[in-house]
């Protein structure tokens, strides 16, 4: 089986009948696989469809909850508290964003944390949709430990997602997503997924000895991003999200790969911040545009490279495959093909999917 070239809605279709037959609302299932596909269409695979399988297995082993909303549990002012009674991660998260959205345009400011919740997909989403309605926004998580504080030699806190998203008026949102860890484990697990090495600066196997086998990094610890500096923001993300909501944090948040009958049981922390708060709106964006000029305008040394600002390739490359359509690895859809068999989900008649044809499977 080779790689495929899909048509985003098309691809978006496969994901949504696979979460619908798993049990979830025909609206739920749509807003998952969107975020998923979106994932997909902005290079960032893995927390793109190759999720789909796990996140079937915890849906039916129940630790995942087929329930649409969280409960409102504190609402202070421009600060409340979510408890997510474990349902998908991309529906609180869009829940809290909403809420946390609504209280900036109050207040100037609004934060939003989340308890017993769950995998959110890429924290891009909630800070990219804060910033298209003109707020700057902030999303971060908490993972269960990968990662060792510096000259440990277990893992303690975890690679904690923290992304932010500013508004230009005129053009895409600068966005910063990034897990603090040399690389997400995410995409350790998409290079064992398809038989790739990786660098060895990313990870080091259960002996605490840096390797470039992802099977045995997934066995073992991350490393994180910048050595004790991103240790350091991964404690803090994780004192702003489990600590903070009253949620998991450290050693209480289970793996998404492990028991999959035992909750996830992570948290979140969204945050809009509305420009206009601090004086006229037009001055911030003007003032946001002369940062973002100098830096692309800034001098390289390499004639061949260009600056490009955070977030700004992972939106030319949605934009890209929004014409060309979505390549989906081998082995990512050969898992969707069985977990499609599994659930009993017909997708034949989606056969014709190819944007671009890359090779001859079928789902």
């Amino acid at each position: 089986m080779t790689a495929r070239t899909f048509a985003s809605d098309r691809l978006s279709e496969i994901a949504a009948r696979l979460l619908r037959a798993a049990g979830l609302s025909s609206a739920s299932a749509e807003t998952i696989a969107g975020s998923l596909v979106d994932a997909d269409r902005r290079g960032i695979h893995s927390h793109g469809v190759m999720l789909l399988p796990m996140y079937v297995d915890r849906i039916a082993a129940g630790s995942v909850s087929t329930a649409e909303r969280a409960e409102v549990v504190v609402d202070h002012g421009a600060v409340a508290v979510l408890d997510a009674r474990h349902v998908p991660g991309q529906l609180s998260g869009d829940q809290a964003m909403k809420l946390a959205i609504d209280k900036a345009a109050i207040y100037g400011v609004g934060v939003v944390a989340v308890r017993n919740a769950f995998h959110f997909g890429a924290a891009a989403r909630y800070v990219s949709w804060a910033a298209r309605r003109g707020y700057i926004g902030l999303a971060m998580a908490n993972t269960r430990p990968l990662m060792p504080a510096p000259g440990g030699a277990s893992p303690v806190v975890g690679n904690n997602p923290l992304a932010m998203g500013v508004p230009r008026p005129d053009d895409e949102p600068v966005v910063l997503d990034m897990a603090l860890s040399a690389a997400a484990l995410g995409r350790i697990r998409l290079a064992a997924q398809v038989g790739e090495a990786i660098p060895s600066t990313w990870a080091t196997d259960a002996t605490g000895r840096p390797t470039t086998d992802p099977a045995a990094a997934i066995d073992g610890m991350l490393l994180p991003a910048g050595g004790a500096k991103g240790f350091g923001l991964a404690l803090m993300v994780d004192v702003l999200t489990g600590v903070l909501s009253g949620g998991g944090f450290g050693q209480r948040v289970a793996g998404l790969y492990s028991d999959a009958t035992v909750p996830n049981n992570c948290a979140h922390t969204f945050l809009a911040l509305d420009p206009a708060a601090f004086g006229p709106p037009d001055g911030f964006a003007t003032r946001f545009s002369e940062l973002t000029a100098e830096v692309t305008a800034s001098p390289t040394t390499d004639p061949k490279v260009r600056v490009v600002l955070p977030g700004q390739s992972e939106a030319e490359r949605a934009r890209r495959t929004a014409v060309d359509g979505v390549a989906i690895d081998a082995a990512v859809l050969a898992s969707l093909h069985a977990l499609a068999q599994r659930l009993g989900v017909d997708l034949t008649d989606l056969s014709d999917l190819d944007a671009t044809p890359t090779g001859g499977s079928t789902l």
